[in-house]
């Protein structure tokens, strides 16, 4: 029998249901994460635009964006908190015996999001309420509480890659904790700048990917390219940065964990002048089925020579390693978030190019199609990076100290299944309240540029006496002005 089936039959019947349920709910937490961690850097940087030049349309935008980030804010607040949940309720080993050494990432975590909340209220009811200045200053801290929130989860997830900062007493339980050296191990910097700098380009895509869709249905005013050229000028350049880092932290799981990197790199016995395989399967006997073989490529990647020697997973007993299955799953992901973050950079690139030649915005339908996307894309680049990180990591929740299993909630299988059941149905039934309500948002918006478009009752210039001034009045008929109410312009159109 296969090694994978007897590490199964091995395993607590919990164990799939509790990873099912832990997977969903972070898979779908991940996908708002861009949003809450770089959105609001984004519509700052479109708020000082518009306040630097006196443009009234980037006013608009950076008001509405600030709309959305509140509707995003608080449907995050329900996937944060129930993930927050998962951890004690499904793994109570790993809180049980190690919280007292990573849990300050999630006390850091938690006080970020509470500061977040209190900013973001304050920045979106401070349009017309607040002095100019005043109104941008306070929303200058709103990027470092999110970038806070990252440090306490990154802090926390990177201990369990290269836990240290405890001492172990005879029964095998954490003593003499040293906080600092909890927090700041040797894969933090890397996962936490490679992760921020991944938030930075994935919210910029996703932002400026609903403007390339407004211009190919021919929406090509000022509106809709500066909703599109901030955002993604902003992804453009981090996504060449994007790669530096992603192979310094390829570099720092080589060397601090070498188990996992020959998981993502299906690499079977150590060795040296090790090929490359994009994506492939590997198999229970340590060959590799199908993909794309690239002979030495591995250890140049990995040391800058065909003779770096790479471990390969054989170099662990079979307990202590992802099964074949997994180290494909990791693998794939790997290959898939290079894939796509390649493929970002060159259209990076093109749209570089395109700018510093002609100092105007590309013209070509396929390059709006890609950028289009690229936000999807880009998010499937995250979700592969978090598959890649925790699976190739397997069997161990905390590396080399504590397997999965052991961590592992003792509640039956079959309530876990149950729970995953109505958790799926409740994620559904709230990320499309959620589109249903972005989908009102720009319908009332684009009523209301129509109608100004037209020379309404509204006809008067966007932000003319907003967001700063006195609300524009209320028509006869008690029909809203398009500026009017207090979410009349806070979204943007697409």
């Amino acid at each position: 029998m296969p090694t994978s089936f007897h590490l199964l039959a091995d395993a607590p019947a919990q164990l799939l249901p509790a990873r099912e349920l832990m997977a969903f709910t972070l898979a779908s937490h991940i996908i708002l994460v861009p949003l809450g961690v770089a959105f609001p850097f984004i519509t700052l940087v479109m708020h000082y635009r518009g306040l630097r030049r006196k443009d009234a349309t980037a006013l608009l935008l950076a008001r509405r964006w600030s709309a959305v980030m509140a509707v995003q804010f608080a449907l995050g607040i329900v996937t944060g908190t129930v993930l927050s949940f998962e951890f004690g309720l499904l793994w109570p080993g790993l809180m049980g015996r190690w919280g007292d050494v990573f849990g300050i990432g999630f006390g850091v975590e938690a006080w970020a999001f509470f500061l977040e909340a209190v900013l973001i209220a304050i920045y979106l009811y401070g349009w017309r309420r607040l002095k100019p200045r005043t109104h941008f200053l306070l929303g200058l801290p709103l990027p470092a509480a999110a970038l806070l929130g990252a440090f306490g989860i990154l802090a926390a997830n990177s201990w369990m890659n290269t836990p240290q900062g405890f001492s172990l007493d005879s029964e095998g339980n954490p003593v003499d904790v040293n906080v600092w050296k909890a927090i700041f191990t040797p894969m933090f910097g890397p996962q936490y700048w490679h992760f921020v700098v991944a938030m930075i380009i994935t919210a910029g895509f996703v932002v400026a990917g609903v403007y390339a869709v407004g211009w190919l249905r021919g929406r090509r005013d000022h509106y809709h390219r500066l909703g599109f050229a901030v955002p993604f000028t902003i992804a453009a350049v981090a996504a060449p940065v994007q790669f530096v880092l992603g192979d310094s932290i390829a570099r720092s799981v080589f060397h601090k964990q070498p188990v996992k990197f020959a998981a993502l790199e299906i690499v079977w016995e150590t060795d040296t002048r090790v090929p490359e395989y994009l994506f492939g399967r590997l198999q229970e006997d340590g060959t590799v089925k199908g993909g794309i073989k690239i002979p030495l490529l591995d250890s140049v990647l990995a040391g800058f020579s065909p003779d770096t020697k790479v471990v390969g997973l054989t170099s662990v007993p079979a307990d202590q390693r992802p099964t074949a299955t997994q180290a494909t799953i990791a693998h794939w992901a790997f290959d898939l978030m290079v894939l796509i973050g390649s493929a970002l950079v060159l259209l990076a690139l093109w749209y570089g190019v395109v700018w510093l030649r002609h100092r105007r915005l590309p013209a070509s339908k396929w390059f709006y199609r890609s950028a289009a996307c690229a936000g999807v894309a880009s998010v499937v680049a995250v979700e592969c990076g978090w598959i890649a990180t925790e699976v190739g990591r397997q069997p161990w929740i905390v590396y080399q100290n504590m397997r999965v299993a052991e961590a592992v909630t003792s509640t039956r299988s079959t309530t876990l299944w149950i729970m995953l059941a109505v958790v799926m149905v409740v994620y559904v039934f709230l990320f499309g309240s959620f589109l249903v309500i972005l989908l009102k948002m720009r319908t009332r918006w684009r009523l209301a540029d129509e109608q100004r478009a037209a020379g309404g009752p509204s006809a008067h210039s966007p932000e003319t006496d907003t967001p700063y001034g006195p609300r524009a009045p209320v028509p006869a008929g008690g029909a809203p002005a398009a500026d009017g109410g207090a979410a009349g312009d806070e979204g943007g159109r697409r």
